[in-house]
Formats: structure tokens, C-alpha cells, sequence
């Protein structure tokens, strides 16, 4: 009798503890599947990965200055298709994401592959290339003189690229209207839509093929757009002729181009924007009033405007539009193929 009783009182203990595993573990999956982003995600993992990232994008930029645009415009529109999942670096034909007509003239592919490169021969499968993206366009914009901001990682890639997918891309020639929407749908705010559409033209360059349509086709009867400076516009047809060399490449802020400042702002509001988006952000109250407490404010102290910071936080939010971690996803082993 006494054999039989602990013996049950055995397999009670068993029961309990098996059931005790099994909650444990399914509290350990729920955390992992659903986990989060966080800075130094890879400071156990591979400690290395940031500063390799880093080395990468300061060597390509003592080549190429242009570089620091180019990888903050592809993060831009990594995480405007399918979140922020390094979707459009995979290469997978004329259907692929990169071929989309809104991501026309994004590049940078190759920058993010070298430094996955460098990262699968110290730390192999570990970081991920939807990371790599976002760290490139921080080390690039703090390269111009743009915030050092702390990113945010742990992203994990995603697996599905195609250009039906990126057909709600923000475009240059959209309505105020239907920029506030896109963003909006994104998560993003009119705030938002002022940092990382205006603010983050004030480093680049765009093509005479985005011109056409605001200096000859503005309205169904042809003209110029009416927001347009007289004297700049005389400018921008001599370099953007109608229906010429449309691969011709224009500062975004002609003023301080290589600059990440507030300048792209004052050419706003004072008729000097280069592509119709910019100008639009004058066309509606709320983003008006944010472009222009930028300028009424410059350079003040605390709690007051501050593009740099405000930047920083606005790109931190996009960062995690839509992101894959935990059990979702992928590693890639190369940046321009799923696994």
C-alpha cells in the first residue's frame, strides 16, 4: 500500500513538472516569436557587427560622398514594402521588388552585400541584411554631418520580394493628400512625413525624368508648377529640358548638398524645392507649420524644434515598420537570395 502511494505521489510530481516544462516553453516560444527590437541586439552574438558595418560604409564614402544618400534612401524604401525586411535587396528578376517603378534609381545593394560579406566570415548566418540596412544609413547620415543615433536591431530578413507589392510607394509627382495617407497607413505621422520625405532630401540627387511632369505637364493643359521660384525654374528647364537628357542628376538642396542640415527647409518654403513631394509640404496647414518651425527655431535650446533629433527619432520609428524577429524570417546567407 505505502509502495503504491508513492509511487502516485511520483507520477503527480511527474505530471506536474512535465506540465510545468510545457508552460515554461511556450512562454519561452511567445517571447522569441514576438520578440523585439533592441539596441546591441548582437553585442553577445557578434560584438563586431556594428563597427564592421561602420568600416564598410566609411570606406565606400571616401570614395563615393554620394553614398551616404543613396543608403539612407534605401532603407527608406527597404521599409516601405513589407516592412523593414531587406525585401528589395533580393534579386529575383523583372517581378522582384527592386525592379518596382517607385524604386527606380535606388542603389547601394552592393555596399550591403560587402558588409555581409565581411559579417559571414566572422560571425556566420548571425546578422541579418534588414540590420546591415538600417546601421548603413545611420553610419551614412552621421558621415555628412547627420546624427549618431543608436539603432535598433534584431530584424530578421524576409523571404518574399515582388514589385506588386511596392505599387504604394510614395511618389514624387502624389498629392499632400495622398503622401499623409501613405505614411499614415505606415504608421507614420505628418511629423514623419516632414522628416523623411522633405528632411532627408538634404542630401542627394534626383534625375531630370522626376522633373518632367512639375516643370511641363503640371496640369492636364501643360504649364510649370506654380510653387516654383520664377528664377529657379528658368534654372531647373535649362538642366532638365523637355523631353532631354532625363538621366541628368540635380542636387535635392542645391545650397549645402553634402550637408545633412535644415537648409532644405528655407528652399521649401522659399520656392527652391527641387521635386514636386518637397514642394507639397507647403500645400497642407500641418506639415506647413512643421516645416516651418524647423526654420523659426533653429539652432534654439531645448524643447524647441530640433531637425538633427527629431530626424532620429522619426527614422528609429520607421526602423520598425513591419519588422521580423524571433521566429520569423530568415538570416540570409547572401543578401540578394533567400536561404
Amino acid at each position: 500500500m505505502a509502495l503504491n502511494s508513492s509511487l502516485k505521489m511520483l507520477i503527480s510530481d511527474l505530471k506536474a513538472l512535465v506540465f510545468a516544462f510545457i508552460i515554461a516553453y511556450n512562454l519561452l516560444l511567445a517571447t522569441v516569436s514576438s520578440g523585439q527590437l533592441q539596441v546591441g541586439f548582437y553585442s553577445r552574438s557578434c560584438p563586431a557587427a556594428e563597427s564592421i558595418v561602420q568600416s564598410v560604409v566609411n570606406e565606400t564614402f571616401q570614395n563615393d560622398n554620394g553614398s551616404a544618400a543613396v543608403l539612407l534612401r534605401l532603407q527608406f524604401h527597404d521599409c516601405f514594402v513589407e516592412g523593414c525586411d531587406a525585401s528589395i535587396l533580393i534579386d529575383n528578376g523583372e517581378k522582384g521588388e527592386r525592379n518596382a517603378a517607385g524604386n527606380l534609381g535606388v542603389r547601394g545593394f552592393e555596399i550591403i552585400e560587402a558588409a555581409k560579406s565581411k559579417l559571414e566570415g566572422v560571425c556566420p548566418g548571425v546578422v541579418s541584411c534588414a540590420d546591415i540596412v538600417a546601421l548603413a544609413a545611420r553610419d551614412a547620415v552621421s558621415l555628412v554631418d547627420g546624427p549618431f543615433y543608436q539603432v535598433p536591431t534584431g530584424r530578421r530578413d524576409g523571404r518574399v520580394s515582388s514589385k506588386s507589392l511596392a505599387s504604394n510607394l510614395p511618389e514624387v509627382d502624389d498629392s499632400i493628400q495622398l503622401l499623409k495617407s501613405k505614411f499614415r497607413e505606415k504608421g507614420l505621422s505628418e511629423k514623419d512625413l516632414v522628416l523623411l520625405s522633405g528632411g532627408a532630401h538634404t542630401i542627394g540627387v534626383t534625375a531630370c525624368f522626376f522633373m518632367q511632369v512639375r516643370l511641363y505637364n503640371f496640369t492636364p493643359r501643360g504649364g510649370s508648377d506654380p510653387a516654383i521660384d520664377p528664377r529657379f525654374l528658368q534654372e531647373l528647364k535649362a538642366k532638365c529640358p523637355f523631353q532631354g537628357n532625363l538621366g541628368v542628376q540635380i542636387p535635392l538642396d542645391p545650397v549645402t548638398d553634402f550637408v545633412f542640415d535644415d537648409q532644405i527647409f528655407r528652399n521649401i518654403k522659399n520656392g527652391f524645392a527641387v521635386i514636386a513631394s518637397d514642394a507639397r509640404l507647403s500645400d497642407d496647414q500641418t506639415t506647413k507649420q512643421i516645416l516651418e518651425s524647423y526654420i523659426r527655431f533653429r539652432n534654439s535650446s531645448s524643447g524647441l524644434p530640433s531637425f538633427k533629433a527629431d530626424f532620429a527619432q522619426a527614422i528609429v520609428k520607421m526602423g520598425s515598420i513591419g519588422v521580423k524577429t524571433g521566429l520569423k524570417g530568415e538570416i540570409r546567407r547572401v543578401c540578394s537570395t533567400v536561404n
